[in-house]
């Protein structure tokens, strides 16, 4: 990220406890956000409901939504998105680990 008239880290420096803003991003049409995943019921593709999604956990490999159950759900299974809904295509045996 770099700022206009911020060349440099002893310019970035000045910055220290400034409010910066900046023209908010436009919607990815192919993009899922944070705020777009947080809430949402996860469905499997076989139509079963796994619950809410709670939480967005950073992770090396692929991010992981928490379910309200404490299940993770690598963001790399979604299928679809639409309407506060998440389509999810997980493999078997992925929630039969806390059984």
């Amino acid at each position: 990220m770099q700022f206009e008239g911020c060349a440099d880290r002893n310019a970035a420096e000045l910055l220290v406890s400034t409010a910066l803003f900046a023209e908010p991003l436009a919607d990815d049409a192919d993009g899922l956000y944070v705020h777009q995943l947080i809430g949402a019921e996860v469905v499997g593709s076989d139509g079963r409901s796994y619950g809410r999604c709670v939480a967005v956990v950073a992770n090396p490999a692929h991010d992981l939504l928490e379910l309200e159950d404490g299940s993770l759900v690598p963001t790399v299974f979604i299928t679809a998105s639409s309407d506060g809904q998440l389509l999810i295509d997980p493999p078997e045996g992925l929630f039969d680990l806390g059984e």
